[in-house]
């Protein structure tokens, strides 16, 4: 049960260090001109070359419409092009184009230098503790939503009891 005014909950602790996270990010990268949610985009196809605009959405958890109309921004500063499938001329890839290599380069300068400054407080072997206490949680969370995935799956299976 968490403490009644909230200071020392885990959740709340995390959830308020991802938002001031956030919002030091934006104020540093808008003078490359980039928002929370291209930047986002970037990220994503920086590490996942030649995704589909559906596959996309689903990684944003958006709506697919939606990813369109970032895809459609980003292409017109010439950050990302679509190319065709080469098996099914309907889906397009997506691709970083040289411009937003060098804009994800300076992104990664800009997060490296704010995790810094945000862990300024920590020694090196607090920062290492906190890095493996968060991962393993999320792979908590994660074995958390592959089970209950399973079980919802399981549940409506006829004859399958969940």
């Amino acid at each position: 049960m968490p403490p009644e005014d909230g200071r020392r909950y885990i959740g709340f602790l995390i959830a308020d260090v991802a938002r001031m996270m956030r919002s030091a990010f934006d104020r540093r990268v808008r003078r490359i001109g980039l928002t929370r949610s291209q930047w986002l985009v970037l990220s994503l196809l920086h590490r996942r070359p030649g995704v589909s605009q559906s596959e996309l959405a689903e990684m944003l958890e958006v709506e697919r419409a939606t990813a369109g109309r970032m895809i459609d921004r980003l292409e017109r500063k010439h950050w990302l092009v679509r190319r065709p499938d080469r098996e099914d001329r309907r889906i397009n890839r997506l691709y970083l184009t040289e411009d937003a290599k060098g804009v994800q380069a300076e992104m990664g300068r800009i997060a490296a230098e704010l995790l810094d400054d945000a862990m300024a407080s920590l020694a090196e072997g607090e920062r290492e503790a906190l890095a493996e206490m968060m991962e393993r949680m999320k792979a908590q969370l994660q074995s958390m939503g592959q089970r209950r995935a399973a079980l919802a799956e399981a549940g409506s299976q006829p004859g399958v009891a969940p």
